[in-house]
């Protein structure tokens, strides 16, 4: 059951208990949440509904939190079988390992209690989102590789909506039906409503050709950042970034942002940084949701990426691929022609993902690595090959291969060596992929407080403004572990949509 829609017969003399901005993981959390603490919720949307859902519509649905064991992840998905559990080692993803990956893969720059707030909460929330009928899988797939019949888990991702990023959506909004809450698709919010004292009492959106007030007791903002408004990202992520693909949805403009600022919101986090990661070099200006995330090309630990003048920038085996893929997307776009080539022989084709496989992609392939140079466009042929062969000569074969671990098979000599995963790029057929920066979301944002609240600039609390998702600034700074963009978007968007109940029941 979809939830009601009335957009077309908005009666402006309306009035809601909280209103939420944005119709994507967090602010469909918030909705939900705000429900559950008694008030009349409205949601505005400003795509049309057949590209409703924000960014989380374009995820692969990964989500990271914290677990025990096994017996967490079989309260979390009960139809996972005993033969399941028996040929798979889950190991265990616990609240410090995921607190210190944040601190570690910001370079300890995340506000600790935010990371506090969304490690704690992480396992219990995806509970409650379980209860309201989103469904979890292990990902089998693109986490965990089998080795001598056995799946490994690695990287502290091991569950993913059932159904990728359209899936949770689906699950989401049909739970906001079931709950009879309203939801106005083209409903594009433009500025805040407040009283006398500061505090918000309402929105002022533009609901197909007229513009009316709704007014309110509280309102969440979770409209997403700024990464696809191409003036912003060169104002704060630098020049440059306006030759950026955009990975998902194109309505995530900064609105939600540019409406707190205007009410004296205090800006927040790492303005200059982004989620941007390898993307299909042919991929259109904005994400396609007939593809989704299969533009993206995750396998690059286990290739080669040169640029091209023909040399590798980048360490490609540092970490599992959950912990580099969103900051190397930056390292692309900074590149002759904004764009890299990874290459591949036929000794790790298997473990390539399946958005290698799709028909949508930019890729050349040869039985030897002189003509698969000589193919790769725009790349210096002889600069390419001397590279390949130098890499090649530096891989210390003594060490074995494990894509299921930190392995430690390096190159020695080499600037950048690649220290994990060093394969020789020698066993044909060759392939190599054209990739160029996909950004997925910006990590400048709004500061709130412990309930969600919308800080100011003298840091006193805006009375009626919450905010959940990307919008929210200081939790992550350069880069980001994998999966923990719907999580944060999960527990700030429930936590934000009971603050905002709370408070309108004043």
């Amino acid at each position: 059951m979809n939830a009601p829609d009335r957009s077309a017969a908005a009666n402006p003399a309306e009035h809601y208990d909280v209103v939420v901005v944005g119709a994507g993981n967090a602010a469909m959390c918030a909705a939900l949440a705000a429900h559950e603490g008694g008030a009349r919720v409205l949601v505005l949307e400003r795509a049309p509904e057949a590209e409703a859902g924000g960014n989380s519509r374009f995820t692969a649905g990964a989500i990271r939190f914290a677990y025990d064991g096994v017996d967490d992840l079989r309260a979390l998905m009960p139809d996972l079988t005993d033969a399941e559990v028996e040929m798979t080692d889950f190991g265990t993803y616990t609240e410090e390992q995921f607190y210190a990956d944040l601190c570690r893969i910001s370079d300890y720059r995340c506000d600790p209690e935010l990371a506090d707030m969304l490690v704690t909460r992480s396992r219990d929330t995806l509970m409650w989102m379980a209860s309201h009928g989103v469904r979890f899988a292990p990902i089998w797939g693109r986490q965990a590789f089998k080795v001598d019949g056995r799946f490994t888990f690695w990287g502290g991702l091991t569950v993913e909506s059932v159904g990728g990023g359209e899936g949770l959506v689906e699950s989401l909004r049909a739970a906001l039906g079931r709950n009879q809450i309203d939801l106005w698709h083209e409903a594009a919010a433009r500025s805040l409503l407040t009283d006398d004292s500061g505090a918000v009492r309402g929105v002022r959106a533009r609901c197909s050709a007229r513009v009316i007030d709704v007014e309110c007791s509280a309102v969440v903002l979770a409209a997403g950042g700024f990464q696809a408004n191409a003036e912003w990202r060169t104002r704060y992520l630098g020049p440059g970034w306006d030759l950026a693909k955009v990975r998902g949805t194109r309505f995530n403009t900064g609105d939600g942002i540019a409406m707190a600022l205007d009410i004296g919101a205090m800006p927040y986090g790492n303005w200059s940084g982004a989620h941007a990661v390898a993307w299909d070099y042919n991929a259109p200006e904005f994400g396609d949701l007939a593809v989704g995330d299969g533009f993206q090309k995750h396998s690059y630990p286990f290739s080669i990426v040169l640029n091209q003048d023909g040399q590798r920038f980048v360490d490609e085996g540092a970490d599992f691929r959950n912990y580099t893929y969103a900051r190397y997307g930056r390292e692309i776009l900074a590149q002759p022609g904004h764009s890299a080539w990874q290459v591949f022989d036929a000794s790790t084709d298997h473990l390539l993902r399946d958005e290698y496989r799709i028909r949508q992609v930019t890729k050349v392939t040869a039985d030897s690595i002189e003509e698969l140079c000589a193919r790769m466009e725009d790349v210096h042929t002889e600069r390419a090959l001397a590279t390949i062969s130098e890499f090649n000569a530096a891989v210390d074969r003594s060490v074995g291969f494990d894509p299921n671990v930190l392995d430690g098979r390096r190159t020695r000599g080499l600037s950048p060596d690649k220290t994990n995963w060093a394969m020789p790029i020698e066993t044909p057929p060759f392939t190599a992929f054209r990739v160029t920066c996909g950004l997925t979301f910006t990590f400048g944002g709004l500061r709130v407080d412990e309930t969600g609240c919308v800080i100011d600039t003298d840091l006193r609390p805006i009375k009626g403004l919450y905010a959940a998702g990307e919008l929210v600034g200081g939790l992550f700074y350069g880069n980001y572990p994998g999966g923990s963009g719907l999580s944060a978007g999960a527990v700030f968007g429930r936590l934000a949509g009971s603050s905002a109940a709370a408070h309108a029941a004043g």
